[in-house]
């Protein structure tokens, strides 16, 4: 069969699926964003829709003091028993733990800490017997081991309890390359594989394969590993890996794996970050042969509308650290989304943010913002030390670039009443200087007599690549001072 390219385009890296009868599910990891770990789900592979997230309380992370880059790393959904799992690592948090749900919508629950596991990127399977195997990487994340990689680890796991069973065991960690992680282990035709990534998540990612008789072991790794990498080609589709394996509806085999659109004339810079994509392979002597990550064809432009009248946000939004319910309100101003600032602004780690992932090389954000009394806008967030600002307030309608240390200001006059702002990201190519950069961001707004452009920024400094970051461009509204109402957000792309 053939499926789409990206699949879950936009920030949503190191996807987990599992099958249930006709219907699939797919999770992604969230990092320090609320609600987290975004559930999809599917009957054919090629049409997914958000149905839900399973951190959706405050205390199922640990994200209002993990750092950036740390919070929910990569998720491992299955069903067993009549119930799904997810096992995933809280990274600088509460650490490896164990979420169960009757139903993929939820609710979830509060997640049982494992014990006896230290290490990232947890699987679960269980054999025949019932008995559950957690798999994991062996990177040390805290204690006086930090940084040290351990390989491939397995342990068998209580789940009632969360403690290990036993001392992990070394399993098979790949051809040599660094960072083995990411570990799948299935059942196959009484074969057992484990699915891991190696290279790092960077240009040299690569997905690689072993089989054994046992769960346990020992594994004997492919010949031809890896069985899929992008690196030193020019495929548009880089940074391949962090593979989980699938049955497909005709009876196949699939790969759901994140990948990076990188664009400029080096092409070194991804502003959607890491994204869910898919392949399918062939088995061919009891090993998987993949078919390389192809985009689809751009189908037209792809328009969303809110007006702020449901009783909740939608599934899509997102806030930073703390949920948006804590400073926010649909209901004090209906038809509004009403944002109380508490002082902090898009340079801090907990902003009073609400915003959707960019999910196009080619978008335009807008909203319109009542500012009596309060300051604030839209940002184009990557973290708190990249991300470039457009507000209004204060008599001031001002443009902002964050960039590390550095920052910049643009600002105008400000006339009375409403005022509509926009962030454009416009893709650049050709010959010329242009080429470097993967696109232009517009911050313009529009008093009542058509759009003002306050800023023209280079988009290579709000991208993944360049904040070092895990995460890609996240595009909504932040109240800086006082009280902000927002209505009639819009969101237009194009690839």
């Amino acid at each position: 069969m053939t499926l789409p390219n990206p699949t879950v385009p936009g920030f949503h890296p190191d996807p987990s699926v599992t099958r249930v009868g006709d219907d699939y599910y797919l999770a992604c990891s969230s990092f320090e964003y609320f609600p987290g770990l975004p559930l999809f789900h599917s009957r054919d592979l090629v049409h997914w829709e958000q149905i839900g997230n399973v951190v959706t309380r405050p205390g199922q992370l640990a994200l209002e003091k993990v750092p950036t880059l740390g919070g929910a790393w990569a998720p491992t959904i299955r069903f067993h028993d009549g119930r799904f799992w997810l096992v995933v690592t809280d990274a600088m948090g509460r650490g490896s733990l164990i979420f169960t749900a009757d139903r993929a919508e939820g609710p979830w629950s509060d997640g049982i800490v494992m014990q006896g596991v230290s290490g990232i990127d947890p699987d679960i399977a269980w054999d025949a017997d019932g008995t559950c195997f957690v798999t994991y990487s062996g990177l040390q994340l805290d204690g006086d081991r930090a940084g040290e990689h351990l390989g491939i680890q397995q342990v068998r796991m209580d789940l009632e309890t969360g403690r290990a069973l036993e001392e992990p065991r070394s399993l098979w960690s790949g051809t040599g390359l660094m960072f083995p992680e990411a570990p799948h282990l299935y059942e196959i035709d009484g074969t057992w594989y484990l699915l891991i990534a190696e290279g790092g998540t960077e240009r040299g990612h690569a997905v690689s394969i072993a089989r054994a008789a046992r769960p346990d072991g020992p594994f004997e790794g492919c010949p031809a590993n890896p069985v899929l990498s992008a690196r030193s080609t020019d495929r548009p589709v880089q940074n391949t890996g962090h593979a989980d394996l699938v049955r497909t509806p005709d009876g196949g085999w699939a790969l759901f794996l994140l990948g990076m659109r990188p664009r400029g004339l080096t092409r070194a810079f991804s502003p959607m970050g890491r994204e869910t994509f898919s392949t399918v392979l062939d088995w061919v002597d009891g090993w998987p042969v993949v078919r390389p990550v192809e985009l689809t064809p751009p189908t037209g432009p792809v328009e969303h509308h809110d007006d702020f009248t449901d009783a909740e946000l939608g599934l899509e939004w997102l806030s930073v650290r703390t949920p948006a319910t804590e400073w926010s309100s649909l209901t004090e101003r209906p038809g509004h989304l009403v944002v109380h600032a508490d002082g902090s602004t898009m340079d801090d780690p907990r902003p009073r943010f609400v915003g959707r992932r960019q999910q196009h090389q080619s978008a335009v954000f807008s909203v319109q913002v009542h500012s009596t009394g309060g300051v604030g806008g839209l940002s184009l967030r990557i973290d708190e030390r990249h991300h470039y600002d457009i507000e209004v307030g204060a008599g001031i309608a001002r443009a902002r670039a964050r960039v590390g240390g550095l920052c910049q200001t643009w600002e105008q006059p400000l006339p009375p009443g409403p005022v509509t702002v926009r962030i454009e990201t416009e893709p650049v190519g050709g010959p010329g200087l242009d080429a470097l950069g993967p696109d232009l961001v517009r911050l313009s707004a529009d008093f009542g007599t058509g759009p003002v452009e306050l800023a023209v920024l280079d988009g290579r400094y709000v991208c993944a690549e360049t904040a070092a970051s895990f995460t890609g461009r996240v595009i909504g509204m932040y109240a800086a001072e006082g009280t902000v109402a927002f209505d009639r957000f819009s969101y237009r792309g194009e690839d």
